[in-house]
């Protein structure tokens, strides 16, 4: 099974921030790039483990997701 994983790099507690958009609920972490991945992948599996044990649906991602960017103009008094 392959899921999209959305990481991001937190500044205020030094790593990466996981979640897992298909899944919600679902979310790890790791200091390296390669750590919250790997976590990443064992929290996947233990979601998974209990979403079977509850009898519930395991949800199969069928299209990826598309990351984009937006601008939008910075509101006025933004910036002290």
């Amino acid at each position: 099974m392959r899921f999209t994983v959305l990481l991001h790099r937190n500044e205020q507690v030094p790593g990466y921030s996981v979640i897992v958009p298909e899944l919600p609920g679902c979310f790890s972490q790791g200091r390296t790039l390669t750590e919250a991945l790997e976590n990443a992948r064992e929290a996947v599996s233990v979601h998974i483990r209990g979403l079977i044990a509850a009898g519930e649906e395991v949800p199969e991602e069928t299209e990826p997701f598309v990351v984009a960017h937006v601008d939008v103009a910075e509101p006025v008094g933004a910036r002290a």
